[in-house]
């Protein structure tokens, strides 16, 4: 496991006047590199090849426009982690911005043990994002106190309408969304995904929660040890948002023949009204605490609790359904008023996490955002 004696080792060698961020060609780069760009740092996207365009020629630096200063090409992207990528890299003098799309593509252990790269925020908790890991994203949620849905361990005690999250057939990484309200509607939609192998799976299955649904992007400073509200968005959803778009009628047309899927394409900007926002920060102070109680190192930087909203009565409560322990995957935080209230200017994360280094570094607190 890297160490945080490991990380210091691997600073001595750095030029820390000359700090490059560095992260992996999708999810959050351009985000990540214009913020870097924004606060002077030099940046670096290792992009898979046949992905690489958008960086080396769409976002490239030349002169005043483009944020991508330098690209590593790969034939993989978790060929990011292989020993001579790691070199160009400290080579480079780079801090790593992880994101999910990083873990998804790397081994986890692989990540925690030999990646001799220094990663702003917590290199240990992203894991805890899956449901088969001790002391994850659920048994956090519920150890801080914070409203999540009811779960159905067995699937057969299912009484209510349930939405369910199984691992995809195809993509395992990837995960599959349906709505189910018996045993019997489980197991037919199950079936089709997975045949008479189903029961072998162990998606989680919860109590779909009636309310609109938010993601509460925040932001720990470890260097300030403040918790900061970024911002407010929600996904933009294959093929399900196009089914919401058309008439009840036209719709059960399309679901003769379509089966829903809830696969991300994007995030829209949205708000919260003011008075939800004591319950807003208390969810991720108290997040914050039950990470900490764990996870010594704790929260460092960017994280989202993911819910909805309840009508009541007597008043409107925050259900939280997912957790993303680093930086969430919406550029569009930055047009949501909340850290603007704060710093003076709404700013994307990619810049408040350059704002992170660069304080860091100007107080000799690097150890404390590097895993």
């Amino acid at each position: 496991m890297i160490n945080s004696t490991d990380i210091q080792e691997i600073l001595a060698g750095y030029d820390t006047s000359n700090i490059t961020i560095a992260t992996l060609g999708g999810h959050s780069a351009l985000d990540v590199c214009l913020g870097a760009k924004q606060l002077g740092f030099k940046t670096v996207v290792v992009a898979q090849r046949g992905r690489h365009e958008v960086y080396t020629k769409h976002y490239k630096t030349n002169g005043n426009i483009g944020c991508v200063d330098d690209v590593i090409v790969v034939d993989n992207f978790k060929d990011v982690t292989n020993p001579d990528v790691q070199e160009q890299l400290r080579d480079r003098n780079s801090l790593f911005v992880h994101s999910r799309y990083f873990w998804v593509y790397c081994d986890y252990n692989e990540v925690e043990q030999n990646f001799k790269v220094p990663i702003i925020g917590n290199r240990v908790l992203v894991r805890k994002e899956e449901r088969d890991e001790e002391k994850n994203q659920y048994y956090l949620l519920e150890k801080a106190g914070i409203n999540i849905p009811k779960q159905f361990a067995n699937y057969k005690d299912i009484d209510r309408l349930c939405f369910v999250k199984a691992a995809e057939a195809e993509r395992s990484y990837e995960r599959d969304f349906f709505l189910v309200n018996s045993p019997e509607e489980y197991e037919k939609e199950m079936r089709q995904r997975f045949g008479d192998a189903f029961e072998e799976q162990s998606p989680v299955v919860e109590e779909f929660v009636l309310g609109p649904m938010v993601n509460l992007n925040f932001f720990y400073s470890s260097v300030n040890d403040r918790l900061e509200f970024m911002g407010t968005d929600i996904r933009r959803q294959t093929n399900i948002d196009g089914i919401l778009r058309l008439t009840a009628p036209e719709q059960m047309k399309v679901l003769e023949k379509v089966q829903p899927k809830y696969i991300e394409n994007g995030h829209q900007a949205v708000t919260l009204k003011e008075s939800l926002l004591t319950k807003v920060f208390e969810a991720g102070e108290r997040f914050v605490a039950a990470v900490k109680e764990d996870y010594p190192e704790g929260m460092i930087g960017a994280f989202a609790l993911q819910g909805a909203v309840t009508a009541g009565p007597p008043s409107e409560e925050i259900y939280i359904f997912d957790v993303s322990m680093r930086i969430p995957g919406s550029p569009g935080t930055m047009f949501t008023p909340y850290s603007g209230y704060l710093h003076g200017q709404s700013m994307s994360y990619g810049k408040r996490i350059a704002m992170e280094v660069k304080a860091a570094l100007e107080n000799d607190k690097l150890d404390a955002i590097l895993t």
